[in-house]
């Protein structure tokens, strides 16, 4: 089975297409083909509360391009999502309609809450996560979802519009850093033996330029040194320096600051980062749902 995943956030779409495939009581997933577009909605939508023109008319030109993908490579089922920036525009109904229109394609704009969650059940079905009191942290261009999870229950979650995007603008407020600090500081610091589990193109981009084996866990001191240095560049600098696509030399500074923050106000020095994000959980979120249906109808047969 062939299954396509394209996830909207706030500075680029992606399509993910996969293959999916049983042995041995297991399911095998095998990437056919990821393809990432900086199409940057969250500068339009933060700084103005819509998204004008230019983008509106990039994000068609980029879907009706992920169409043609889906169709060659025969893509059985697929789902789009749409998160921050779409969820924060006022005019996502009529983007939705013309994408649907020009494409065929429907986007489905999720709240934090799903977004959370098809990140963390993705990281849990991969048995990415070892521990049994994690905090799971995505930073995204337009919000920061943080979600604390014991003994794979969910025992509080929080959205921040905290992001990338919104930090390069100047549009996350005080009350929204104080709100986060206070979560953090109360709720989650006297935890013992917390694990927080990081989600997202930076961190994971982050972890990449560390060098560090997969599966161990990245530093704060490193995070802070690189935030040091970067954070002095410009944007040219950083590309050249760190051989960075313009999009990500962008927003990885603020990335690194809110990871900062995080980690100091849970009181914690260190973070795994799974090399897994939002098109992958669609994609496995899919296929769970399409073996539930076919499950249902065969106790109905």
């Amino acid at each position: 089975m062939i299954l396509g995943a394209i996830d909207i956030g706030s500075n680029a779409a992606r399509l993910l297409i996969a293959e999916v495939h049983s042995h041995e009581n297991k399911t095998h997933y095998t990437k056919l083909n990821l393809l990432r577009i900086p199409i940057r909605l969250g500068f339009d939508v933060f700084e103005h509360g819509r998204i004008r023109r230019e983008k509106t008319r990039l994000l068609v030109k980029t879907m009706k391009a992920f169409k043609l993908l889906l169709d060659l490579y025969e893509v059985e089922h697929f789902r789009i999502c749409a998160t921050s920036a779409m969820r924060d525009a006022t005019n996502a109904r009529e983007i939705i309609r013309r994408v649907k229109i020009s494409s065929g394609l429907k986007i489905e704009v999720i709240s934090g809450t799903e977004e959370a969650n098809i990140l963390y059940e993705n990281h849990l079905s991969a048995n990415l996560i070892s521990g049994s009191t994690q905090l799971f942290v995505d930073v995204g261009g337009g919000s920061t979802e943080i979600t604390l999870y014991i003994d794979n229950q969910v025992v509080q979650k929080e959205s921040f519009n905290i992001g990338t995007i919104r930090l390069l603008q100047d549009h996350s407020p005080d009350s929204e850093w104080n709100r986060m600090k206070e979560f953090l500081k109360q709720q989650v610091r006297p935890i013992e033996g917390l694990q927080i589990i990081g989600s997202g193109g930076n961190i994971n981009k982050v972890f990449s330029m560390s060098k560090i084996k997969e599966g161990k866990a990245l530093s704060a001191s490193f995070i802070k040194k690189l935030h040091q240095s970067m954070h002095t560049l410009t944007l040219s600098e950083r590309m050249v320096t760190y051989n960075l696509r313009e999009d990500r030399a962008a927003v990885i500074v603020p990335a690194l600051h809110i990871y900062i923050h995080i980690l100091k106000w849970s009181g914690q020095t260190e973070i795994f980062v799974p090399k897994i994000g939002l098109a992958d959980g669609i994609i496995k979120k899919l296929h769970h749902d399409l073996e539930k249906i076919a499950l249902s109808s065969q106790k109905t047969n």
